[in-house]
This record gives structure tokens, C-alpha cells and sequence, in this order.
């Protein structure tokens, strides 16, 4: 079992302005809860234990919504809305949560890089916290899953791998299946990242989940700046490829859905999903919409 995660926060989030302006993408709601709050429970499930945010200069907010509040706590008790106590007790959850602050905008390569101290040598998970992905509630979820490939595999990496329509394979990094994807598991020769779709070795997008070895640390170190002077996290892992250590891919299910918080097309898609299924409003949402779409 992997008790670590870390969860980069320190985008600005520009895509979403200006509902991002003054606010973290991350704390968009998704239905009743913020999307980093999502991200958490997923975590928790998982098994992880300890979770360390990546964050930026504006992005304090996310460490207010995570924080005990007393004082929010006594109102809701005196106030006779004590069924809403568990709703934002995230002591409940048995966690402890951690934040160090990635002080340049220097690519997803370097936000993991600065969690390098705080792992001191152990592997760890990777979850963004601008991404949901929504697992069967009878199963194990997706950060699971690669928990479980890690440790029976001794990998390097394992990424979790969406499949995409292959039109879209300019969106994404895609991986390169050594010797055929057959399975659900197996082992990665190499990460495209967009490839021309004509040009891409297969329709498996990385879906923004990882378990690591501490090995990605020095591979970061020694990853050259691309665009804009960033450190890519893809770079990072295909140098580990290159020498040799065993990255692995893990299909996710069908039944698991990635949303990807990072343009107002996929949020409303997000958020309208969550909607519907909600327990107390969901089937008055669904009527709305039929009427709403009849009007057309």
C-alpha cells in the first residue's frame, strides 16, 4: 500500500476566467462538493493517508476549505443544522494534509519535483486537482488499481490510460503499448505527447493519475526545460523508459469517466452529470432539462 499522494494545485487556470479570477479552479463546484474535494475523497478510498498540495500564491483558499473550523462547527450545532456537520468535517476523512508552494509556474515536471523532500525516498501517487474521475462504487477505483500494478510489477511509473476517439489524440499524451495492449495492464515503450492523430501509436490518452517511485525525482533533475522554459512530467518519465525501468499502463474500466476542469465545455459536462445524479434533486434536474431541451 502507497500511504502518499501528491496533488498538484498551482495553476492559475486562466481557461476558466473569469470564474477563476479571484477563485481556484480547483474549488469549482461539482454538484454539492468542490472539484479538489472530489479529488480527495477519491484518495481516501484509495487508501492514502497523506497528501501533500503542490500550491501557487493565490491558491490559499484550498487550504481554508480543508481547515477545521471551530467556529463553523459551533454555528452549525447551536443553529440546529447539525446534519450538515459531516459535509465539511474533513477530520472524518483520517487524513492529514499537507501544502508546500511551487513559487515559479515551471510545468507539471517541477510542481512534482518539489514534493522531492517531503517523500524522503518512498513511492507515491500522483492525482491532478484540476481533474475528476468518477469509479463504480463496487470496485476498487482507478489510484487503486495502479497501487496494486506498482507493487506487483516493482514499476518505475504506472499512469492511468484513458481511451479516447482517435481524432482527439492532439489533445492528449498518448502512450505507445510495448508489444500490444491486450489487457487492461501492460507495460509502456514510450509517451507521445499530441501527436498528429494520423501519426498516434494508439487511442490510450494519459488520464492524469500515477503511482511513482522516488526514481522520477532524479529523472525530473535531469529532464531539460522544453516550451516556455517548463519541465514536462511526460519528459521525465520517458527519460526513465529510456533507462530502462519498467513503466506500465493501466486501461481504465469501462463505467470510469475522466473530466478534465480545464475548459468551460468539459466543466459543464462535469458538474451537469454530478447534478443529475443527485439523490435529492437529480430527478427534478432531469425534468427541468426535458422540458428546457423540449423548447427547442
Amino acid at each position: 500500500m502507497i500511504p502518499n499522494a501528491v496533488v498538484p494545485v498551482a495553476g492559475i487556470g486562466t481557461r476558466l476566467f473569469p470564474a477563476t479570477k479571484s477563485q481556484p479552479k480547483e474549488l469549482l463546484p461539482i454538484g454539492r462538493k468542490p472539484v479538489i474535494q472530489h479529488v480527495v475523497e477519491e484518495l481516501r478510498a484509495a487508501g492514502i493517508a497523506n497528501v501533500l498540495f503542490v500550491t501557487g500564491r493565490r491558491k490559499t483558499a484550498i487550504e481554508n476549505h480543508f481547515d477545521h473550523d471551530f467556529e463553523l462547527m459551533h454555528t452549525l450545532a447551536s443553529s440546529g443544522k447539525q446534519k450538515l456537520i459531516p459535509e465539511v468535517d474533513f477530520e472524518r476523512l483520517g487524513m492529514h494534509l499537507f501544502y508546500t508552494r511551487q513559487a515559479r509556474q515551471l510545468g507539471l515536471g517541477h510542481a512534482i519535483g518539489c514534493a522531492e523532500a517531503f517523500m524522503d525516498g518512498k513511492a507515491f501517487v500522483v492525482a491532478l486537482g484540476d481533474t475528476v474521475v468518477r469509479s463504480r462504487p463496487d470496485r476498487p477505483n482507478v489510484v487503486a488499481k495502479l497501487m496494486d500494478c506498482f507493487e506487483r510489477e516493482g514499476a518505475a511509473c504506472v499512469i492511468a490510460l484513458q481511451e479516447i476517439d482517435p481524432k482527439d489524440a492532439h489533445r492528449y499524451g498518448i502512450a505507445r503499448p510495448a508489444g500490444g495492449a491486450g489487457g487492461d495492464v501492460f507495460r509502456l515503450a514510450d509517451l507521445v505527447e499530441k501527436p498528429d492523430p494520423a501519426s498516434a501509436p494508439s487511442n490510450l490518452a494519459v488520464a492524469a493519475r500515477y503511482a511513482f517511485s522516488p526514481d522520477i525525482f532524479p529523472a525530473i533533475a535531469r529532464t531539460a526545460p522544453g516550451t516556455g522554459g517548463e519541465i514536462q512530467l511526460t519528459d521525465a518519465i520517458r527519460l526513465m523508459m529510456q533507462e530502462g525501468r519498467k513503466v506500465y499502463g493501466v486501461r481504465m474500466a469501462p463505467g470510469e469517466i475522466r473530466y478534465d476542469i480545464g475548459t468551460y465545455e468539459t466543466y459543464y459536462k462535469c458538474f451537469l452529470d454530478f447534478a443529475l445524479d443527485d439523490a435529492d434533486y437529480g430527478g427534478e434536474l432531469r425534468t427541468y432539462l426535458k422540458a428546457r431541451l423540449g423548447e427547442g
